[in-house]
């Protein structure tokens, strides 16, 4: 069964893990592994290329990316679970290091706004969900 897998660096508050959780739980084929925050951002890259297999498909959420609406998203996803593991990476407060852009497939922008790393997760595993339930025809997406 092919999954999804969603990287981010540092850990999340009270606030946001119920709501994430609560994406995750209907997810049931998605997982966050959660990496320390490191004061040097090569080290964290390394820790964040440690959980990445050589036939993933990365794809890091990033301030340059490309942008799309909830149902361009779903196509892509959809796609793409079809046949790949699919490995998303939330960068720490420093970015991303050049390494682990360097091995990502696509680069994608949740949006022209900056969001704290916590609410791009919540942000991030709802558009999942969601795009889940447009391939279903479900009306979550309206």
């Amino acid at each position: 069964m092919k999954s999804i897998k969603i990287l981010a660096v540092g850990k999340v508050t009270r606030e946001y893990k119920s709501d994430i959780n609560h994406y995750l739980k209907q997810l049931n084929n998605t997982v966050i592994v959660e990496i320390n925050e490191e004061n040097d951002k090569e080290k964290e890259g390394m820790l964040l290329l440690n959980q990445i297999k050589e036939k993933d498909y990365v794809i890091t959420l990033e301030i340059g990316g490309v942008t799309m609406d909830s149902v361009e998203f779903s196509k892509k996803i959809m796609l793409l679970y079809s046949s790949n593991e699919i490995v998303f990476v939330i960068g720490g407060s420093d970015g991303l290091s050049l390494n682990v852009k360097q091995r990502s497939n696509l680069e994608i922008s949740l949006s022209k706004l900056t969001f704290p790393h916590q609410m791009a997760r919540l942000v991030l595993v709802e558009q999942l969900y969601r795009s889940f339930m447009i391939n279903k025809n479900h009306p979550y997406h309206k």
